[in-house]
């Protein structure tokens, strides 16, 4: 009996800089098991960046939980933990154009097809974005070039060397082949 593989993919983590690479090879092989190889360099980016919140934010810990779900026509990809305060979306036109924080959840929402954030129980939250599995056809995408017949088409046999009578055994020439 065949099954179909897994559509899910759990990973319970100490949001620590460390540990952050490690999920992103983790999300990476996932996704090229799926054969979703397009969605990586997105899906890593945006779990970057939400582990990245929950390591300078969240309290009263850092543990976490990511999960990527693939849905019928696009991939899910959340991150909860322990800290029920929602995120704040920083106004990335009126940020130091120097600042080297506070534009993680905008690059999330510039990558990503849809995000948002929602409560989790008592304590905690759900970041969540999605990616379209199907990738869309471009407009401006140019033909393969056709491939064009010859005016003249060539014969379908070619001879070579003298005939042979069929009637008569002869011996055919010792040939070799070296493997490799």
């Amino acid at each position: 009996m065949i099954s179909y593989p897994s559509r899910h993919c759990t990973v319970e983590l100490q949001a620590l800089p460390s540990r952050i690479g490690q999920v992103r090879r983790i999300v990476s092989a996932q996704l090229r098991y799926w054969h979703l190889d397009a969605l990586i360099d997105r899906a890593a980016l945006g779990v970057t960046e939400l582990l990245t919140n929950v390591h300078q934010h969240a309290r009263p810990d850092k543990m976490c939980t990511v999960e990527i779900e693939l849905l019928l026509d696009r991939l899910m990809v959340s991150v909860r933990d322990h800290d029920p305060r929602l995120p704040v979306v920083a106004d990335v036109r009126a940020a130091d154009t120097l600042a080297t924080c506070g534009r993680g959840l905008a690059m999330v929402a510039a990558v990503s097809e849809s995000w948002g954030v929602r409560p989790d129980g008592e304590s905690g939250k759900v970041v969540w974005f999605t990616l379209p599995t199907a990738v869309a056809p471009r407009a401006t995408a140019a033909r393969p070039p056709q491939r064009r017949t010859a005016d003249n088409p060539a014969r379908r046999f070619a001879e070579v060397g003298a005939p042979v009578d069929l009637r008569r055994p002869e011996h055919a020439p010792a040939r070799s082949a070296v493997v490799g």
